[in-house]
């Protein structure tokens, strides 16, 4: 049950009424006769359930798009309805405007809509729809709470796709060349033709050459069909929140994690229609995310679908087992791209120790969203007369940080792994500028 605020409305008018006779048996007589009304206005109230109710769900969204979910209500009863509808969401589908008055004529449906703007990942479920039937008088109202099934499915925004129509361009550009020569195995033969100066002389094909009365090298072209597996770290390191780009307060910044998946979701686009397999890998103690793509010209929704229920997760991440589910994928030559924090001690104690087993069977690349604070930090504002002892602190640990960071990086690329540290804005762009890199170079 549920009263209006005309009740208290009439409650207060009993003052003019023990103005004008000053009695106890007034303020007695005045607070029944309200009683009494209130309660025949609720007897002339319909039931809730006379209201039967469907739910339209919105279906999948990119995080940050708005949404629409409906509701169609239909008066199954005799009578006229008198309405007051909630349809609740939890508070991170953003619903607003969501509550509705209506009227409802026996046998009649109405279509109410409620607009919805996901600020989190993965489903996000409707709470339940109350449903509040009013008296003709609107005094009172019978109060019922159903729960009617309904969702929406928040993706990985992937902002990064308008840096996709540029590195397209190059990747045509790339392939578009005649004959680019490359060294080592898993390359495809192209065409054979007379040596000029600069070729490679271990290009030179001699038997082609003893048959022709000009020196004759092989041309090789970069070979399609390669594998790249991405491997996205969700343990503790990736539910830090970092700035987009440097001066962004972190309040405003993503989580670490949401960064990666843009950087992922860019690089595996762009390598779908370069003509590689994509291979995508996410977990932390334990796989969360496996799937293998071959061919899918819809490969971002597929990851986008796969992405959107992952989280961060408090706890260390298990290398041994995440570079076993990388074997599990197969033993050919695959170009594997961890995205993972560039954080000394977490890289130190999980991941160098299993790091020269991928490097014997693939090229590895490690990705990293930079935190910017860390610059900010180990720059001392020079404008300042004095900086305070609580700055000087600050540049001093950031600029340690940063020392042990470089010297990972070099540890690194001593194993032979490449690392592509950048901000959160900067990474997928630089990740994939770094693919086109190595398949120009035939790295791959």
């Amino acid at each position: 049950m549920a009263i209006s605020g005309r009740v208290p409305l009439l409650l207060a008018l009993g003052l003019v009424a023990v103005w004008l006779r000053p009695a106890p048996s007034t303020v007695s007589l005045w607070l029944l006769g309200v009683l009494v009304l209130t309660a025949a206005d609720l007897l002339t109230a319909s039931a809730p359930a006379a209201a039967g109710i469907a739910r339209r769900s919105p279906g999948s969204v990119r995080l940050g798009d708005p949404a629409r979910a409906g509701l169609t209500l239909t008066n199954d009863g005799g009578r006229m309805l008198r309405l007051q509808v909630r349809d609740a969401w939890q508070p991170s589908a953003g619903a607003h405007d969501n509550r509705f008055r209506l009227r409802l004529p026996a046998g009649e449906r109405s279509a109410l809509t409620v607009p919805l703007l996901p600020r989190r990942r993965g489903d996000l479920d409707a709470v339940g729809v109350t449903v509040r039937s009013w008296g003709v008088l609107g005094l009172a109202a019978r109060q019922r709470t159903y729960g009617v099934p309904g969702s929406v499915r928040a993706l990985p925004p992937f902002e990064s796709r308008k840096h996709l129509p540029s590195r397209l361009a190059r990747l045509r550009d790339l392939d578009g060349r005649a004959a680019v020569r490359v060294r080592g195995q898993g390359t495809e033969f192209d065409s054979l033709r007379e040596y000029v100066r600069g070729d490679d002389v271990r290009s030179i094909d001699w038997r082609a050459s003893a048959r022709s009365t000009h020196v004759v090298v092989r041309t090789w072209q970069p070979e399609r069909d390669r594998r790249v597996v991405i491997v996205l770290d969700t343990s503790r390191t990736s539910a830090g929140r970092v700035a987009r780009v440097a001066g962004e307060p972190e309040i405003d910044g993503i989580p670490r994690l949401d960064a990666a998946m843009d950087a992922a979701l860019l690089l595996a686009s762009l390598a779908s229609r370069a003509g590689d397999r994509i291979d995508f890998l996410a977990g932390d103690r334990r796989v969360r995310a496996r799937q293998r793509i071959v061919g899918a010209r819809d490969i971002a929704a597929r990851l986008q679908e796969q992405m959107a229920d992952l989280d961060p997760v408090l706890v260390e991440a298990d290398w041994d087992a995440l570079a076993g589910a990388v074997q599990e994928f197969g033993r050919q030559r695959a170009l594997v791209v961890l995205l993972t924090a560039l954080e000394p001690s977490a890289i130190a104690d999980g991941l160098l120790p299993v790091l020269p087993t991928l490097t014997r069977h693939h090229r590895v690349v490690l990705a990293s969203v930079r935190d910017p604070e860390l610059g900010r930090l180990a720059t001392v504002d020079g404008a300042a007369e004095r900086p305070t002892a609580v700055e000087v602190y600050d540049a001093a640990a950031a600029e340690h940080e940063l020392a042990r960071r470089r010297q990972l990086e070099q540890v690194l690329s001593r194993l032979g792994v490449d690392v592509v540290d950048a901000d959160a804005g900067s990474l997928p762009p630089a990740l994939a500028d770094h693919y086109l890199h190595l398949k120009a170079q035939g790295l791959l």
